[in-house]
């Protein structure tokens, strides 16, 4: 059966994350530096890893598997994890997998890019709405019953 795996330090959406999982029946790592508060459901497990650039990222690249879901706007550790077999589903509800990751990965080297030759440069980063957390919940559920039917 599947796990998920939460990038949790800025995720938005852990309470729909543990509502659909444990619905299912799933375990959860809800991986961090700290500063989250455990769960008291069994099914959902607190990870605290040490302060450092990446070290939540490198635990869940050890531990995801094939046929893992992954909650996270990350798109390098996506990358990785998707090199696992695992599903990624950004905040917004968008899943990344093998057919759409390296036009993610493109998109974010020339963001990037574009900010290093702009630092002056005004971000348009869009707020999280209560619309992108229905996305999220619905494209979360849907890739956790297909994951079921397997």
């Amino acid at each position: 059966m599947a796990r998920i795996f939460i990038d949790a330090d800025a995720c938005p959406v852990k309470k729909e994350v543990f509502e659909v999982s444990i619905r299912n029946n799933l375990d959860v790592y809800v991986v961090s530096n700290g500063g989250i508060r455990p769960n008291p459901n069994p099914l959902i497990k607190s990870i605290f890893v040490e302060s450092g650039l990446d070290k939540a990222d490198d635990y869940i690249i050890s531990n995801v598997e094939k046929n893992d879901i992954v909650v996270s706007a990350d798109v390098p550790l996506a990358s990785e994890c998707i090199k696992k077999g695992a599903l990624i589903v950004k905040h917004d509800g968008h899943v990344l997998n093998e057919d759409n990751i390296g036009n993610e990965l493109s998109k974010r080297n020339l963001m990037t890019e574009i900010r290093a030759a702009n630092p002056f440069m005004i971000s348009k980063n869009k707020s999280f709405s209560k619309s992108d957390r229905s996305k999220f919940l619905n494209s979360f559920e849907v890739q956790i019953r297909a994951l079921s039917s397997k």
